[in-house]
């Protein structure tokens, strides 16, 4: 059995999918989880897009902990995926989309939506459609 640490990046096998995050078998039998939003930087609406059961990853062990008795595990594929190649042949997850992270253009449309799924890229855009719709009603009550 292999001694496992905070902060260690091991392989792991996906045992199961829940809509908010998947179970993995880590080298020593313990299962953890990583939660939906430990998968990747991108959105992930829909977990069984990036994973399957029996697949490999690699994750980063976030904490370990006993309750009651219980091993609860946090684990994240996102923080033990190299920067540098965010999206590796080997471990890492596997995308089943072939969305090109560009930025969507023109207003938000949910139709759209599946133009982008970087979060920062959402959130950026988001708050540059609030700010015009603020300056235009602010326009708007100047003349009442």
């Amino acid at each position: 059995m292999q001694n496992l640490e905070v902060g260690q990046i091991v392989e792991g096998k996906v045992k199961g999918i829940k809509s908010f995050g998947a179970f993995v078998e880590l080298p020593n039998g313990d299962v953890g989880l990583v939660h939906i939003s430990q998968v990747s930087d991108d959105y992930v609406e829909n977990i069984s897009d990036r994973l399957t059961e029996g697949q490999d990853v690699k994750v980063k062990i976030l904490s370990y902990e006993e309750v009651d008795g219980k091993k609860k595990i946090s684990l994240s594929i996102r923080q033990a995926v190299s920067p540098s190649n965010p999206y590796p042949s080997s471990g890492g997850f596997k995308r089943k989309d072939s969305q090109s992270g560009s930025k969507p253009h023109g207003r938000f449309n949910k139709n759209e939506s599946q133009k982008s799924n970087n979060f920062e890229d959402m959130m950026a855009k988001f708050k540059r459609e609030s700010d015009e719709k603020m300056s235009d009603l602010s326009q708007r009550l100047d003349g009442f």
